[in-house]
């Protein structure tokens, strides 16, 4: 075996499973996807370390549990069409596409949008594509959407995505408190009474964790 499949084993049983992510279908997307492609040459050596990691441009790599914590999240089965706000280097993506139908990534660097799409074209992932935009803004001639995975924090969950979900869909989003950052799932319900009606949210504390800041229109301004 690879010291890479190696690696990657040990990080799904250790570092996933042991810390309570059940999903099989994410335990599975996680063990599939080679980590190590999406770090930079200087630090790929910690690919599968249990921390995030530099990718350049002041962003980061998630690590590895908040990765899988928010596509558990997501409750995805394989149907949906997701977007991945703040894809930086592509892994979340490249997960995503294993989970869902469709996804589109948003990454506002240019730099590492076309790092990330030449990463996912190697790996040959049909089923994703990267744009450089403000992922604040979501992509609205794309939505609805049934899953938004968004991997910075923000000071509130931004207006534009939560209406860019769908009847049921889930936004999961890290939102900036006093003391920390707690990663938070918002379910937009269903108002099968008065489809018209203003939309409404189910709010789910997920854990707190530490993101680089959303910048955009609905987010963080730019330093």
């Amino acid at each position: 075996m690879a010291d890479w499949e190696r690696q990657r084993e040990q990080m799904v049983e250790r570092q996933l499973r042991r810390r309570g992510i059940a999903d099989e279908r994410v335990l599975q997307a996680m063990a599939a996807v080679p980590r190590e492609r999406f770090v930079p040459s200087p630090h790929r050596r910690r690919a599968y370390a249990d921390g995030a990691l530099p990718i350049g441009h002041g962003q980061t790599i998630s690590q590895p549990w908040v990765v899988a914590a928010i596509c558990e999240a997501l409750e995805l089965d394989g149907s949906e069409t997701v977007l991945d706000v703040g894809a930086g280097s592509g892994y979340s993506t490249g997960v995503l596409a294993l989970l869902g139908r469709e996804v589109i990534g948003i990454e506002r660097v240019p730099e590492l949008a076309q790092a990330a799409r030449e990463a996912l074209a190697e790996l040959e992932v049909q089923n994703a594509e990267i744009e450089v935009a403000d992922g604040t803004r979501g992509v609205p001639e794309r939505a609805p959407f049934q899953g938004i995975a968004v991997h910075a924090t923000a000071p509130a969950p931004p207006p534009s995505l939560l209406a860019q979900l769908s009847p049921g869909g889930i936004l999961v989003c890290p939102i900036a408190e006093r003391r920390a950052d707690m990663l938070t799932a918002f379910r937009r319900l269903p108002r099968d009474d008065d489809p018209e009606a203003e939309a409404t949210f189910e709010r789910r504390p997920i854990a707190p964790c530490r993101f680089v800041p959303l910048i955009g229109d609905e987010g963080f301004a730019e330093d």
